[in-house]
């Protein structure tokens, strides 16, 4: 099999009580699971098994059929692994100086990043995911639907917050903001978008 689940890169019960180590355990251990078992099963015994994921996912984004099952589940896939990064026990507070100056230049404070963060996440109709990308020199935030992520329409994603009810249901039922909130405040991997900026060039 070419695709594996990568390990979490923490604790199951390290993200209480933003994130229940029940809910950490469904998300990872079975949703995600699944979509690395699906994506072998389609691309097992093919050219494709070899692909690396943004390949991939590039290969495969905005078609039908075969493809369009390839590319929910390789986009999935990867779409989790950059969620898990994202998150960290003790992360929240204030980012690094690096990140925090770039945050305050495009949204003119880390609240009011928060907070439209918060607001475009909430307008996500149904499943999907709310990114911060890097754009032209600049910070935006987007949402993207389903499987969809950054990489198909050629942007470089910083951070992201899973929005699909899996991921926030058992803890929150349908409260997505305050799980988002949350997110933010207690668990943003700030380390992490520095590195991702610093790999954006940025």
């Amino acid at each position: 099999m070419a695709f594996t689940l990568k390990p979490l890169p923490f604790a199951r019960d390290s993200l209480g009580p933003v994130m229940s180590a029940r809910t950490v355990e469904h998300h990872h251990d079975k949703h995600h699971a699944n979509y690395v078992r699906k994506l072998n099963e389609l691309t097992g015994g093919t050219p494709r098994e070899d692909r690396d994921l943004e390949t991939l996912i590039r290969d495969t984004a905005n078609r039908d059929g075969l493809d369009r099952n390839i590319f929910n589940n390789a986009a999935q896939t990867w779409n989790h692994d950059f969620f898990w990064e994202s998150i960290a026990p003790n992360g929240g507070g204030t980012p690094p100086e690096s990140v925090l100056k770039g945050i305050e230049r495009d949204f003119s404070s880390l609240e009011n990043f928060r907070d439209r963060f918060i607001d475009a996440a909430v307008g996500q109709f149904g499943s999907g995911w709310a990114w911060l990308i890097a754009k032209d020199g600049r910070l935006e935030i987007a949402t993207t639907h389903d499987a969809d992520n950054p990489l198909i329409s050629g942007n470089h994603a910083v951070w992201t917050c899973d929005v699909w009810e899996h991921a926030y249901y058992l803890d929150y039922q349908q409260e997505r903001a305050r799980f988002v909130k949350a997110v933010i405040e207690n668990l943003a991997n700030w380390q992490f978008v520095s590195k991702r900026l610093v790999e954006s060039g940025q």
